[in-house]
């Protein structure tokens, strides 16, 4: 080994820092960034608008609207299915909020 040892590492205290900055940058933009998607409400419609689902940004059911016209006693699994239809709708309209607010950072695999 030559005198003074070795002297690789990551390039010195610097570029180091800068790293951290960024990255607790980016970490409190995506606090901001999921704190503005949990205010935010997503709503779906099925059966040409007999159910309307909204939901949150935290996925939780905020409100759920049944039309009269959609209650038939004879076919309560009609009005299941469009129930399903449209929390499952106003649930993928958040996640698509989600991924395209997260796609900014460019990070695979996190989301």
């Amino acid at each position: 080994m030559a005198k003074g040892g070795f002297r690789g590492g990551y390039g010195g205290g610097k570029s180091q820092a800068n790293m951290i900055k960024q990255a607790q940058k980016m970490q409190e933009e995506l606090l901001k960034i999921q704190q503005d998607l949990e205010k935010e409400t997503y709503r779906a419609d099925s059966g040409g608008g007999a159910v309307t689902a909204v939901v949150s940004g935290k996925h939780r059911l905020e409100e759920l609207i049944i039309s009269v016209d959609a209650i038939d006693p004879d076919d309560p699994e009609m009005l299941q299915d469009m129930i399903i239809g449209a929390v499952n709708e106003a649930l993928r309209k958040a996640d698509e909020a989600s991924s395209q607010s997260m796609s900014k950072f460019n990070i695979p695999g996190l989301f």
